[in-house]
């Protein structure tokens, strides 16, 4: 078998080989001409048209022969890497007298694109997994708001952990706050720029505590299963991204299940193949969250000044005792001028026109509290793409 499960590849490799050197019968500008003379000198001069010789023949075949073997040394370094040494000290050496023409060496762009497109010829080793830092950034700067320290957190902890040439454990985030601040949001963003397929990759699992796990009478068979599937992940990619919503309800017998697979590595085979990273999502500590940025608010300081060490405490009791994890990233409440932000990313995103006062509108809409201040929306931006649809044509 070839690479990401095909069939081993020689077979059309052949085929493409022989349509190559069909089509690259002449040099191209910028190429060395297939020299005559090994035929002349070995034949001597023959009349158009007369039948070959048996000499002629073998200088024919020998030449061809070369040349395949050259095609193919080329196209194994292109497309499975394999042989560039070689290549690169035919290219370097004394001229051999021929050279690719240009067609051929289009046909082999052409044939390496479709081949990658099967999986393993990206720069990370694997097309699923994409690791675009960039993008992430960018995304968590324009579309996230109010959150300076989660931008700041989930960036650095990230780029830090696929940045490591060998990370000693599994990288673990625990999301924290009230619903609608956009912990969803960003687990989100997370598995878009390090994968291809985003949430669809089968290099990323989702588990939602009540809706995979809703029965306590079953939560040893829940155990077993939730086990497997982690292991077939991981066994599937060297790259994976684990996501649980609504962790506070997960069952300690389930924590214990997820435990080793974030554990230190046991051995440096395992930290050099396997890269992993678990999301936690959670409303532990929203309240007390919230009551700090409603402190700061009252003591006229502005909330990007809150601390993260203020905010660290809130994580599962399980998984902060055995020291697994890395960073606590808390999710401050959403205030008014950001639910109207969340309003405008919904109207661009759907390439609708939108005013001011129609911001303002939708996020008048919203509920926001403490009951005397009316300062933090109790669901976020979570229902405000839903509220838009009032003010459609």
């Amino acid at each position: 078998m070839g690479p990401a499960g095909l069939p081993a590849p020689r077979g059309l490799g052949c085929f493409v080989l022989v349509l190559l050197l069909l089509l690259g019968g002449s040099g191209s500008p910028g190429t060395t001409p297939p020299p005559r003379a090994p035929w002349a000198e070995e034949q001597g001069a023959v009349p158009e048209g007369a039948p070959w010789g048996r000499v002629r023949y073998e200088a024919v075949k020998k030449h061809l022969g070369a040349l395949s073997k050259h095609y193919w040394q080329y196209l194994a370094c292109k497309v499975w890497q394999e042989g560039c040494e070689e290549e690169e000290k035919h290219r370097s050496g004394p001229c051999c007298g021929w050279g690719f023409p240009l067609v051929g060496q289009d046909y082999l762009e052409i044939l390496s694109a479709w081949y990658c497109s099967f999986g393993k010829c990206c720069e990370t080793g694997d097309c699923r997994i994409i690791n675009n830092i960039t993008g992430l950034e960018a995304e968590l700067n324009g579309q996230l708001h109010g959150q300076h320290l989660a931008k700041a957190v989930v960036l650095r902890a990230v780029q830090g952990f696929l940045q490591s040439p060998r990370p000693p454990k599994a990288l673990v985030l625990s999301f924290h706050g009230w619903s609608g601040t956009g912990k969803n949001f960003v687990a989100r963003m997370v598995a878009t720029h390090l994968f291809r397929d985003g949430l669809r990759s089968d290099c990323v699992r989702v588990f939602v505590s009540l809706l995979h796990f809703p029965h306590h009478n079953y939560v040893d068979s829940y155990k077993a299963q939730l086990q497997r599937q982690i292991s077939e992940t991981l066994q599937r990619c060297r790259q994976a991204l684990l996501i649980f919503d609504e962790a506070e309800k997960l069952h300690s017998n389930l924590l214990d299940a997820i435990t080793p697979f974030m554990a230190q590595h046991t051995s440096k085979g395992q930290a050099d193949q396997q890269r992993s990273i678990f999301l936690f999502l959670s409303n532990l500590g929203g309240n007390t969250i919230n009551e700090v940025a409603l402190e700061f608010w009252r003591a006229g300081r502005a909330r990007e000044e809150i601390p993260l060490e203020l905010l660290e405490h809130y994580a599962h009791r399980q998984l902060l005792r055995e020291k697994l994890i890395d960073f606590v990233v808390p999710f401050l409440p959403l205030e008014y001028q950001h639910v109207r932000l969340c309003a405008r990313d919904a109207f661009l995103a759907r390439g609708l026109p939108y005013t001011e006062a129609t911001l303002d509108q939708v996020a008048q809409m919203m509920v926001f509290v403490p009951k005397e201040e009316k300062l933090f929306s109790a669901q976020g931006c979570k229902s405000v793409p839903q509220r838009i649809n009032y003010f459609l044509p």
